[in-house]
C-alpha cells in the first residue's frame, strides 16, 4: 500500500466516530493482514475499555481479565507476538499486538505472510507495519483520555456506573447457583461421598474464582489514588518548570479505596487545568505569582481538589477559569467553585464524587421513549448538540433532528431547554466539607 493512502486511512480511521472505530480499523489492518476478528484493550470511554469487531464468537468471548493477563506476560517479549488464546472453550491463533503504552490489540485467525517466522513475527513486513499503525492509534486514544474531554468524561462515567452493576448482578447470581450446588452436594441424602467431595472442592473453587473476577474488574478500570497523585506530581513538574513558581503539592492520606480511571483522568486534568489557569489570569509573564499550594483530599466518598496561589486575584479572570472547568466537572457529576480575593489571590476547589452514579429508575416520562430517542434523550441532558450526538451514535444530524423532535413531543416540552430540565435531577449545593477545603 502507497505510504500517503495508508497515512490518509489511518487518518480517517482515527477521525471515526467511537461506536464505528473498531470496524474501520480492522478494514485498515485487513489491507496488511486479513484476520476474521479483531478486539483492542485500550485506556478510553467504553467502561470496561474493550471492544471489538469481526467474528462473533470471537469477540463475544474474549474477556477482558483473560487479555489484561495476556498483556501483562507480553512486557519485555517484543511488540508482536503470535499466541494461541483459549476463547470459549477453542484454541484460536491470535497475533497480540502490545503498543508502547501498554495497550494490547489482537488479530484472531490472521492470514500469515508467506514465512513469516514462527513466534516472532518482527521481521515480517506487514505486521511490523501494523505494530506502528497500532502505536499511533493507542497513544491517540490515550490522549483524549488524559485530555479528558467533557464528552469523554460524561461517557466514561455513565459506562463504568452500568459496568459495576452489571458486575455486581452477575456476582450475586453465580454466588447463589454455586451455594445452592454446595448446599445440595452437602445434604446427608446424598450416598456418594466421592463424588460430592469431589463436585464441592470443584465449586469452591469456582466460588473463588468468581469473585476474585471482581476483584480483577475492579482493578482493571481503576487506579490506586496514591499512583494517580505521583503521576500528577510529575505532570506538574513539566508545567511549571522555568516559572518560578513554588509549588506545594500535598498528596491524600493513605486510602484504600482506587479511584475509577476516568475519575483518576478527569482529576489530573481538571488540576493541570486550574494551574495553567491560574499563571494565564496572573498575565503573559506571570510574575506576581511565586508560591502554589495544590492538594487532594478524600472526604465522604468524594475526591477535592484545592488549588491557592498568591497572585492577583482578578475577579473577571476567575470567572473565565470557573466557565473553563465547570463543563468538565459537571460530566464527572461533581461541583467547582473559584473565589478570588485581589491582591491576595485565587482559592479553586472541585468536588468529584469517587462512586460512579448508579443508573436511576426510569421515570414516567422517560418510559414513552423508544430505545435510540432515550439515547438521545441522555445525550441532550450531557449538554450535546446535533452534530456531537450524530457523532456519538453513528446517525446523520438529520435523523438526530427527527429523534429530538420525538423526544420533546413525548416529553410535552417545547423546546430543547424544557426537555432538558424536565430530564435533570437538582443539583445539591456544596456542603460543609467542599467549603472548608477551600
Amino acid at each position: 500500500m502507497d505510504n500517503g493512502v495508508l497515512l490518509r486511512r489511518i487518518s480517517d480511521a482515527l477521525a471515526t466516530p467511537a461506536p464505528a472505530f473498531p470496524d474501520r480499523l480492522s478494514a485498515l489492518l485487513s489491507a496488511l493482514l486479513p484476520h476474521a476478528a479483531l478486539v483492542m484493550l485500550t485506556a478510553d470511554a467504553q467502561g470496561g475499555r474493550l471492544r471489538g469487531t469481526g467474528d462473533h464468537g470471537f469477540v463475544r468471548n474474549v474477556r477482558a481479565l483473560d487479555l489484561d493477563r495476556l498483556r501483562n506476560r507480553a512486557h519485555g517479549a517484543g511488540p508482536a507476538l503470535r499466541v494461541s488464546l483459549n476463547v470459549g472453550g477453542s484454541m484460536r491463533d491470535t497475533l497480540q499486538v502490545l503498543s508502547r503504552n501498554g495497550a494490547l490489540l489482537v488479530l484472531a485467525e490472521p492470514g500469515w505472510p508467506e514465512g513469516a517466522p514462527g513466534d516472532d513475527l518482527g521481521a515480517a513486513e506487514p505486521v511490523r507495519t501494523i505494530v506502528e499503525i497500532w502505536n499511533i492509534v493507542a497513544c491517540t486514544v490515550q490522549d483524549r483520555a488524559d485530555d479528558a474531554a467533557p464528552d469523554y468524561l460524561q461517557q466514561a462515567r455513565r459506562h463504568s456506573g452500568t459496568r459495576l452493576d452489571a458486575l455486581a448482578e452477575l456476582t450475586d447470581a453465580h454466588s447463589t447457583a454455586f451455594e445452592a450446588l454446595l448446599a445440595l452436594l452437602r445434604s446427608p441424602h446424598l450416598s456418594d461421598a466421592e463424588a460430592r467431595s469431589a463436585a464441592i472442592g470443584l465449586a469452591a473453587e469456582s466460588l473463588l474464582e468468581l469473585r476474585s473476577t471482581g476483584v480483577g474488574a475492579r482493578a482493571l478500570s481503576e487506579e490506586p489514588i496514591a499512583a494517580a497523585f505521583e503521576t500528577l506530581r510529575s505532570e506538574m513538574r513539566a508545567v511549571l518548570q522555568h516559572r518560578g513558581v513554588e509549588a506545594e503539592l500535598i498528596a491524600p492520606p493513605a486510602h484504600d479505596a482506587g479511584l475509577p480511571g476516568e475519575i483518576a483522568r478527569g482529576a489530573r486534568a481538571l488540576t493541570v487545568r486550574a494551574v495553567l489557569g491560574l499563571l494565564q489570569a496572573d498575565g503573559a509573564d506571570g510574575t506576581s505569582t511565586t508560591r502554589m499550594r495544590i492538594e487532594w483530599r478524600i472526604d465522604d466518598a468524594r475526591l477535592l481538589i484545592g488549588v491557592r496561589d498568591d497572585g492577583a486575584g482578578e475577579e473577571t479572570a476567575s470567572a473565565t477559569l470557573s466557565a473553563a472547568l465547570r463543563q468538565r466537572v459537571e460530566a464527572l457529576g461533581g461541583r467547582t467553585w473559584v473565589e478570588a480575593t485581589p491582591g491576595w489571590g485565587t482559592i479553586v476547589g472541585i468536588a468529584l464524587p469517587i462512586e460512579p452514579p448508579r443508573p436511576a429508575p426510569t421515570s414516567v416520562a422517560l418510559l414513552g421513549l423508544r430505545p435510540r430517542e432515550l439515547q438521545v434523550a441522555e445525550l441532550l441532558l450531557a449538554g450535546h448538540r446535533n452534530r456531537s450526538i450524530a457523532a456519538e451514535l453513528g446517525i446523520s444530524e438529520n435523523t438526530v433532528k427527527f429523534h429530538v423532535s420525538r423526544v420533546l413531543q413525548k416529553l410535552g416540552a417545547t423546546s430543547r431547554g424544557e426537555a432538558i430540565a424536565k430530564l435533570s435531577a437538582e443539583r445539591r449545593a456544596p456542603s460543609p466539607a467542599e467549603t472548608a477545603l477551600a
